[in-house]
């Protein structure tokens, strides 16, 4: 459960081969592209996201192949050989990082925010948009990273939060919340719900409108996304107009039909999953508590939500059902499916058209949030 930027970062605005792209945390959008929004209603395949039949390597896009081969032998085999975060942390580290331009933005700033009641601060790392690109108030996004709750931080991740303030000219507050097995379940839920309060009260000095506070997560981020707006219904805020959600997991119980389907072959694996659950809920966590498996959680009060899911993906089924069970419940939800991808795909947005026209879907659906309907601006600015 990690984002290619978690497995091997480097910052690109380039488009190179197969191998340096995979070895990438995606550069930035290079062109405007529409995202396919589907509906996960009965008639649109099993997980609701248009895939077909068959195996994986039937399914998958072929220009993803390359990408996917070249993450796949480099990320640490976590819950096979490996079963020492310290150990898997320490490979991700030993990986090449081909130099490269970072994606430009107007400002980035490293702090700390208060953490929750009786826990040390929380370093976040604040990104804001080009201001004579996106003028005027803008949305706000408390973004959550991946890495299955043990890996990844603010600098594997940077060039992702990077891509969505460009894409969404938004500030962005990337939150650097504890790791699990040092810190298991509930301590980064608890990390992220401090960092979303802290947005939520500094909007001005961000220069956030006030109805466009956002949560945004990738893989174990999207979870923790989701649970954050589970505190916020329980302790009175802040409110939340959007939840953007991109392959997140979203069910301890991994036991749905694309566990099985996808267990190998899609980069993240089952195995993978199984290990990274243990690590965040520990020996004696709970699997059915709501917080922990969001999905398990009744919908209302909930904002919006936009969900972007990998067809080829373990998780492929969380995010279906999870939009599901939001519209059942009367709140919209948005599917981007994209079939013939993997785990991971947002990272590789300057290379992909696929990743990239995800990028730009999420980047107007949080855009959307702003009261007057506002998306001056080009995605991509070169400011900063």
């Amino acid at each position: 459960m990690t984002d290619p930027a978690a497995a091997l970062h480097t910052d690109t605005e380039d488009r190179p081969g197969p191998a340096a792209a995979a070895l990438s945390d995606a550069g930035p959008a290079a062109a405007r592209a529409d995202a396919a929004r589907v509906d996960a209603g009965p008639a649109v395949g099993r997980a609701g996201v248009g895939v077909r039949p068959g195996p994986v390597s039937a399914r998958l896009d072929p220009a993803a192949r390359p990408y996917l081969d070249v993450l796949a032998a480099a990320f640490p085999d976590v819950g096979g050989r490996v079963t020492d975060a310290d150990e898997a942390r320490r490979i991700l580290a030993a990986a090449p990082r081909p130099a490269a331009a970072r994606p430009r933005v107007g400002a980035v700033e490293d702090r700390s925010v208060p953490g929750p009641p009786g826990a040390p601060p929380v370093p976040v790392r604040v990104y804001l948009p080009d201001p004579e690109q996106w003028p005027g108030p803008r949305p706000t996004v408390v973004f959550s990273h991946g890495g299955g709750w043990v890996l990844g931080d603010l600098d594997t991740y940077d060039t992702t939060a990077r891509n969505i303030s460009r894409a969404a000219g938004a500030a962005v507050v990337s939150v650097d919340y504890r790791r699990a097995p040092e810190h298991r379940f509930p301590a980064a839920l608890e990390d992220v719900h401090a960092a979303l309060c802290w947005a939520g009260g500094h909007l001005d000095e961000l220069g956030g409108a006030p109805e466009a506070l956002v949560v945004a997560g990738d893989s174990s981020g999207g979870n923790l996304a989701a649970a954050s707006l589970l505190l916020a219904r329980e302790r009175g805020g802040p409110a939340v107009a959007l939840q953007v959600l991109v392959y997140p997991a979203l069910d301890a119980a991994q036991d749905s039909a694309s566990y099985r389907d996808d267990a190998e072959g899609c980069f993240l694996t089952a195995a993978h999953m199984r290990w990274f659950w243990a690590q965040y809920l520990g020996p004696d966590g709970r699997a059915d508590d709501p917080l922990a498996s969001p999905l398990r959680a009744e919908p209302a009060g909930l904002p919006p939500a936009h969900v972007v899911v990998a067809g080829c993906d373990p998780l492929r089924d969380d995010a279906a059902a999870y939009h599901r069970r939001l519209n059942e419940s009367g709140i919209t939800s948005v599917l981007d499916g994209r079939p013939g991808l993997f785990h991971g795909f947002l990272a590789l947005a300057g290379v992909l058209p696929e990743a990239r026209a995800a990028l730009e879907g999420l980047g107007g659906a949080i855009r959307s949030t702003l009261s007057d309907g506002k998306t001056s601006g080009e995605a991509g600015g070169d400011a900063g």
